[in-house]
């Protein structure tokens, strides 16, 4: 996964002084108004995270899942199966990225459900792990966390109403194959941004929300700074709603993830990412990156904020 290019500062934000019980008013009326969306929900949501977590020991079975590999394959199936019996339409787009290491394959895999409106909201993570020939790298929280996590919510969302269309994007080749470089790296995101494009589509899609790294036992996710600022305040203001402030903080950092293409391509785009794995990051891309590192607390939480957030842009 991505890189940051900027520290996150450790202020606090200044509170205002006026207008507190009108606030605290409104905040009591907001929390009673996500417990309320939580338990129309149902006993299965509440499941989510564990359902998640679930697939992630699946893929993590599979060993290290790089790009092209026989275990990214074998992923590869898995991601279509789930999606096509959870009532998904299934499109497998298979490229061969040019790479630092000769032509390697790769697939985009997407998951469509047809709303009313041709109005696109998409939900993505990328599903390769990062090679390493120094250590084994299974990936369970950089590249497994999002990718179980949006197969755990496939049945979810498959079995709700929406307004709009909504698509669940498995990207690959986010991972260098060598060096992080703005060649190296976002391969499917890249080709995905560039296919919308030329097929004049990028004004259908109406938001891209990225999950990255968020199955992290400690979950703390900052804002990121090249992320659409409305996009953002929709997530961070539904969090709040849930009561899940204390894991959607608001200092910041700059992050180069996948959803860097689509946001040059004119789409709005979040990246919700925890780059603050382990001890100062010590388990990014790291052999300690294994199952035991991740909660299905954590990926509860990201499931019920996703679900809302997605509730919230389809009443737009």
């Amino acid at each position: 996964m991505a890189r940051r290019t900027t520290p996150i500062p450790r202020s606090r934000p200044k509170r205002r002084r006026t207008g507190w019980v009108l606030a605290a008013l409104a905040a009591i009326a907001l929390i009673g108004w996500g417990a309320l969306s939580r338990q129309r929900g149902g006993a299965a949501d509440s499941a989510i995270g564990q359902a998640a977590l679930d697939h992630v020991r699946e893929l993590v079975s599979y060993g290290p899942r790089p790009s092209g590999s026989p275990a990214h394959r074998t992923m590869q199936q898995y991601i279509v199966e789930k999606a096509a019996a959870a009532g998904w339409a299934v499109e497998q787009d298979r490229f061969t990225a040019d790479t630092p290491a000769g032509p390697v394959p790769m697939n985009n895999i997407v998951a469509r459900r047809p709303g009313r409106s041709p109005r696109v909201l998409i939900l993505a993570t990328h599903y390769d792990t990062k090679l390493f020939r120094e250590f084994r790298f299974v990936g369970a929280n950089d590249g497994g966390s999002g990718t179980g996590l949006l197969l755990a919510l496939a049945p979810i969302l498959a079995r709700r109403n929406f307004n709009h269309t909504l698509w669940l994007v498995w990207l690959d080749g986010e991972e260098a194959i060598q060096d992080w470089t703005d060649t190296d790296s976002l391969y499917g995101s890249r080709h995905m941004a560039e296919k919308l494009k030329a097929d004049a589509a990028v004004p259908q899609i109406g938001a891209f929300l990225l999950v990255d790294m968020i199955g992290d036992r400690d979950l703390d996710l900052h804002r990121e700074t090249n992320s659409t600022p409305w996009l953002t305040d929709l997530v961070w203001n539904v969090a709040g709603r849930l009561g899940h402030q204390r894991h959607f903080l608001n200092s910041s950092h700059t992050i180069s993830d996948d959803h860097l293409p689509f946001l040059a391509a004119g789409v709005p785009a979040v990246d919700l990412i925890d780059y603050n794995y382990g001890r100062n990051n010590a388990y990014w891309h790291a052999a300690e990156d294994t199952l035991d590192k991740l909660s299905a607390q954590s990926l509860q939480v990201m499931s019920e904020v996703l679900l809302e957030a997605v509730a919230e842009l389809d009443r737009q």
